[in-house]
């Protein structure tokens, strides 16, 4: 009893008719062992689609934080540029005609934005 339970559950191999035993032993061709329902195959067509649609969404905030980060950074410096254009003009100027200057360009700003 214990013998056929032991060829049952691991069936043994001989030596392969043309002799490539480091090949990996071929299944039988089964044609319709792959065919799945029409529902089946269409239900998984919307997981996929749901997931693909879950990752674009992921991506799209992720590129949405960086572009943030990036506009940040330009920001920053461009007010840092300004501020040591402002100091420099402070070197050469009184200090209330940098800020009569400073208000005129704020204004010119916010009329051509």
């Amino acid at each position: 009893m214990s013998s056929s339970t032991a060829t049952s559950a691991a069936p043994v191999q001989g030596m392969r008719k043309n002799g490539k035993n480091w090949h990996a032993a071929k299944k039988p061709f089964r044609p319709g062992a792959g065919m799945t329902s029409y529902a089946k195959r269409m239900e998984e067509r919307k997981l996929r689609e749901s997931v693909k649609e879950h990752e674009k969404e992921l991506k799209e905030e992720k590129e949405a934080e960086r572009q943030a980060h990036i506009q940040r950074i330009k920001d920053r410096r461009a007010a840092k540029e300004e501020q040591e254009r402002y100091e420099k003009m402070a070197e050469k100027m009184h200090h209330k005609r940098v800020e009569r200057v400073k208000r005129r360009e704020k204004r010119n700003k916010l009329l051509n934005s």
